[in-house]
């Protein structure tokens, strides 16, 4: 060893190599080398790497259905027809003219305030419905009378949207039951007529969605409220809180990571209202408010077509969801120091 030589060695014939090297080797890292990041990569995966398998399909179905797809938004900046390659030697490309065909459509400004407002009604009582729902039901002491609850609450989800607007037609629709019950009341001979009414087409798409879905959603705050820590109440009770107040300062604040968390996802899908429901829904009585863009992109997109606007609409609705969902995020990460990244 290089120290070892240099404490036997006379003092002057001590070499100057030998002092450099003895002071790397008393002044260098005790102990094995640090592992790089690559090294620790491969090292966690071979330990970890299995449960990799249980996302892989997710992963293989977003990739498919969701990656896989956005190759044809190119389709916007062309004038498509069935069979035309997307990339090709002939592809018709012809910049924003159908996105200046959609908003020179006179009808553009109808549409886009229809999807807005049906959205925006919809998350402001579509959202918190959820998370009062999954405080109740937390707050309940009989564990029967909460299971019973919930069974209730999520069987709606499981209902087909088709058998779902069924049953609005039955109830609320011509010669439905509300318009039986009315005429026998004394009401107007011809019925309510709701599902040709405008102004009834709004509530009913928003209650018959949130009726359907409220207890499905809940799911999630129960869960964040089930690993909330049961000293927490008891030190609550010392105090004096009632079960109100331990919602608001034990519960609440438990599960408010969650909350932020899917009130940007909710943000981020504001504009998306689906059209299968509201085509379902749709009359030609009612079409002053239930024509919406994602009908838009059905009916002149697919049914009309003209395949270049509908997708041009579609990546405009799209935008706005990624615009408000950065909003959101940033907004989120500002006030409660929370956020997705």
């Amino acid at each position: 060893m290089a120290s070892e030589a240099l404490a036997t060695a006379p003092v002057d014939e001590i070499d100057e190599e030998l002092v450099e090297e003895a002071y790397e080797v008393l002044d260098g890292p005790a102990g094995p080398q640090p592992k790089s990041k690559w090294e620790e990569w491969k090292t966690n995966f071979r330990r970890h790497g299995w449960i990799l398998l249980f996302i892989l399909p997710a992963f293989i179905y977003v990739i498919i259905f969701c990656y896989v797809p956005m190759y044809g938004i190119l389709v916007a900046f062309q004038d498509y027809m069935p069979g035309d390659k997307i990339l090709g030697s002939n592809t018709a490309w012809v910049g924003f003219e159908n996105f200046k065909t959609f908003f020179s459509n006179p009808n553009f400004w109808d549409y886009f305030l229809n999807t807005f407002l049906l959205c925006i009604f919809g998350f402001i009582v579509g959202f918190p419905l959820p998370i009062i729902v999954a405080l109740l039901l937390n707050s309940l002491r009989s564990k029967k009378v909460k299971k019973g609850l919930q069974i209730l609450y999520y069987a709606p989800h499981f209902i087909s949207l088709v058998v779902l607007v069924g049953m609005l037609k039955l109830i609320f629709g011509s010669d439905g039951l509300l318009d039986q019950l009315s005429i026998k009341l004394g009401g107007d001979v011809n019925g309510l007529k709701l599902f040709l009414s405008p102004e009834a087409f709004r509530p009913l798409f928003i209650f018959s969605g949130n009726w359907q879905d409220f207890g499905w959603s809940a799911i999630v705050y129960l869960a964040a409220l089930s690993g909330v820590d049961p000293a927490l109440h008891e030190a609550a009770k010392v105090d004096g809180a009632s079960r109100f107040r331990r919602i608001f300062s034990v519960d609440l604040p438990a599960i408010l990571p969650t909350i932020v968390m899917l009130m940007i996802l909710s943000v981020g899908n504001l504009m998306s209202c689906g059209y299968e429901k509201v085509l379902l829904m749709q009359t030609s009585g009612n079409l002053e408010t239930s024509e919406i863009l994602s009908t838009y992109v059905y009916t002149f997109g697919l049914v009309g077509g003209q395949y270049g606007v509908g997708t041009a609409a579609g990546l405009f609705n799209s935008v706005i969801n990624v615009a408000l969902l950065v909003i959101a995020n940033f907004t989120s990460k500002k006030l409660t120091n929370n956020s997705m990244w």
